[in-house]
C-alpha cells in the first residue's frame, strides 16, 4: 500500500458564488457501557475530534473540496488525511457557511465558505496518517464535544445536524457490524 500524503495548494478548490467549497464530517463510533454488577448496557456516542493547528479548540476533519472528486469523496479524504480514520459516510448533516481568517484568496477575499458536513461511522483508525505530527485524536461524549468545539458553525453541525438526525434513531436501525 503506497503511503498516504495530505493534499496541499488550492489549484483544484472548487468555487461557488465566492464561496469556498469545504468538505467535512463529524465521525463517530457507538460505545456500549455496561452498569456494574446490573447487567444493564447502555450504547453511548462518541465523536472523533481533532486539535485545531492555529489555536486552542478542537474541531471535526474536513477541508476543500476540489475538482477532481465528489463532496463525499473530498470528506472522507479529510478524515483520513486530518484524523486518521476511515468508514462510512451515513448521512448528510447540512450546509453551514462561515468566514475563515486565514483561508481569504482572490477566488474569496473575504474569505466566505460553504461547508457540506456528514456524519462518518468510524471502522478504522490508523496507526499513521498524513498529518499525525501535526494533529491529536480524541473520543469525545456529545456534551464533551459541544464544550471544546472551536468553532460555532462546527458545533451548530453537531446540535442542529448530527444529534437531530441521531435522535431520529437512525443510527440505531444501521447495519453495523459487530466486532468481535
Amino acid at each position: 500500500m503506497s503511503e498516504l500524503v495530505a493534499r496541499t495548494g488550492r489549484h483544484q478548490q472548487r468555487y461557488e458564488q465566492g464561496f469556498r467549497l469545504i468538505a467535512g464530517c463529524i465521525p463517530f463510533r457507538l460505545r456500549n457501557t455496561e452498569e456494574n454488577g446490573g447487567g444493564l448496557s447502555e450504547e453511548i456516542i462518541e465523536v472523533l475530534m481533532i486539535n485545531s493547528t492555529s489555536g486552542p479548540g478542537l474541531l471535526f476533519p474536513k477541508g476543500g473540496w476540489e475538482n477532481d472528486e465528489t463532496v463525499e469523496e473530498a470528506a472522507m479524504r479529510e478524515a483520513i488525511e486530518e484524523a486518521g480514520v476511515r468508514g462510512d459516510l451515513l448521512h448528510f448533516l447540512g450546509y453551514y457557511l462561515f468566514k475563515s481568517k486565514t483561508l481569504q484568496d482572490e477566488s474569496s477575499p473575504e474569505g466566505l465558505c460553504k461547508a457540506s458536513m456528514f456524519a462518518l461511522l468510524v471502522k478504522e483508525e490508523l496507526e499513521s496518517w498524513p498529518e499525525q505530527s501535526l494533529r491529536q485524536r480524541s473520543w469525545l461524549t456529545i456534551p464533551e464535544a459541544v464544550e471544546c468545539c472551536r468553532h460555532p458553525w462546527m458545533r451548530e453541525a453537531l446540535e442542529e445536524g448530527f444529534l437531530k438526525w441521531h435522535g431520529s434513531g437512525m443510527i440505531r436501525t444501521m447495519n453495523t457490524d459487530d466486532e468481535d
